[in-house]
């Protein structure tokens, strides 16, 4: 019996250690490092969720791509929502700091996007909740890369930053 007891308790010893050492590294790795997401709703579609209603994408979200607020144009990017801080909404960049972009149903026909803010939209411009209904949104409100689709099995890819061509900045900092 006391033999048992003992297995029992190595046991126990064991798997403590093992914990508090396991829930902190996967803590740190998925604030950090990165973490997957569902994809919900028609906005980006048809690069995310193209099945429409039927499906959602479930996509690789890297944290550390995002950490010193470096974005390109074409990037798809999760950020916080600036009218609803407890949802995350996710959207391609179209435009940088200092370019002057042409809106598509914002109040102003031209906006130049202020330091320290991106212009982001969905590709599904109909049934989209972006920069044309809520203006510039900080950089600190970027909370990662989207770089692969993991789910559906039969959608795994790579996700390429494009931009379409139509939704060029008029003029940008680089020019």
């Amino acid at each position: 019996m006391a033999q048992s007891q003992g297995w029992v308790r190595r046991y126990c010893k064991a798997f403590c250690k093992g914990f508090f050492v396991a829930v902190p590294v996967a803590v740190t790795f998925l604030d950090r490092v990165a973490c997957v997401a569902r994809v919900e709703g028609a906005s980006m579609q048809p690069s995310l969720n193209p099945g429409g209603s039927q499906s959602s994408d479930v996509v690789l979200l890297n944290h550390w791509k995002a950490r010193n607020f470096q974005v390109q144009r074409g990037d798809i990017v999760s950020l916080v929502s600036p009218k609803n801080p407890e949802q995350k909404i996710i959207k391609r960049v179209i435009a940088l700091e200092g370019d002057i972009i042409r809106t598509m149903g914002h109040k102003n026909r031209y906006v130049k996007v202020p330091r320290g803010h991106i212009w982001v939209e969905g590709d599904h411009h109909g049934h989209s909740f972006d920069s044309n209904s809520f203006g510039p949104v900080s950089l600190g409100l970027l909370h990662a890369h989207a770089t692969h689709i993991l789910w559906p099995p039969e959608r795994w890819q790579k996700l390429e930053s494009f931009l379409p061509p139509e939704r060029s900045p008029m003029q940008s900092e680089e020019e």
